[in-house]
């Protein structure tokens, strides 16, 4: 009886790798967050310092809201920092 041929296997080839996704913030992320968060406590710094005359002596005392909520803002990106 004759006997068949056999198909020529191919050599292997490995399957080609993922591309891994891009993990991390963009370059400005850090120095943002870092700013807002110095920036507040200047804020306030300032408030205190100057007996509540500066940076904006017509806020009174949401000038400590607004310090806070620079710090907190900045604060808030550390969460997503990666």
């Amino acid at each position: 009886m004759p006997e068949s041929k056999g198909r020529a296997k191919r050599a292997y080839t490995a399957p080609a790798k993922p591309a891994k996704p891009k993990v991390g913030n963009p370059p400005w992320f850090v120095p943002v967050m870092l700013t807002l968060m110095v920036l507040g406590l200047l804020w306030v710094v300032v408030f205190y310092i100057t007996s509540q005359r500066f940076p904006v002596e017509s806020l009174g005392r949401w000038n400590l809201g607004i310090g806070f909520g620079l710090m907190l803002s900045g604060f808030a990106m550390t969460t997503r920092w990666r």
